[in-house]
């Protein structure tokens, strides 16, 4: 069983869509619900909260500075995360398995997609950061959508697109938006997740 509090739909038709959401760091399970409901009507949402305190702002996994992460601290929570997520999407896989996940949580949902390729059909990644090579995997049939400012300082512009290339180099049908903006999201981002879903 999990350690993780989460916000989720009551369990329905098993055969529906289910998307999971990752909130930024200083957010909580609640961030993206709303959102979700307005992206995917009649999907069941799970939210997990971050388990772990930064002066007091959750996060899903230690750092010790901006962008230097806790390598062995993101492997266990990585490993944790993505039993949680199996667990969630039970023994009759959904139609499909969708992850968005914002800052930190977008970090989070890529490190559970190196370790997991199988487990989301579809992820919107919004302004990650990847500071590590990531592993060889293979995506085929997945879908990526990574959103981001040009003038981002804590996701910069070549991280990003170079996570972009990483996706579509291992087969995934990958979709790079930018705004002109920073590290906040922005109505071009909202436009682009309903496009892409």
């Amino acid at each position: 069983m999990s350690h993780y509090q989460f916000r989720a739909d009551p369990l329905g038709d098993a055969s529906a869509a289910v998307i999971f959401l990752f909130h930024g760091t200083g957010g909580d399970e609640n961030q993206f619900f709303d959102l979700a409901g307005q992206l995917l009507p009649g999907a069941r949402r799970v939210a997990p909260r971050g388990d772990v305190s930064e002066h007091g702002a959750l996060r899903y996994f230690k750092r010790t500075g901006e962008g230097v992460y806790d390598m062995a601290d993101l492997a266990q929570r990585t490993k944790a995360m993505t039993d949680f997520v199996r667990q969630q999407i039970g023994a009759e896989r959904p139609a499909r398995v969708l992850g968005l996940g914002y800052s930190n949580g977008a970090n989070i949902l890529a490190s559970v997609q190196f370790a997991a390729p199988e487990l989301f059909d579809a992820t919107m990644l919004m302004h990650p950061l990847i500071p590590f090579a990531p592993p060889t995997a293979d995506f085929s049939g997945r879908k990526v959508l990574i959103t981001a400012g040009r003038r981002d300082p804590i996701a910069p512009a070549g991280a990003t697109q170079a996570l972009a290339d990483y996706f579509t180099a291992h087969g995934a049908t990958t979709e790079l938006a930018w705004h002109e903006g920073g590290h906040e999201v922005r109505n071009e981002e909202l436009l682009a997740l309903q496009r892409f879903v």
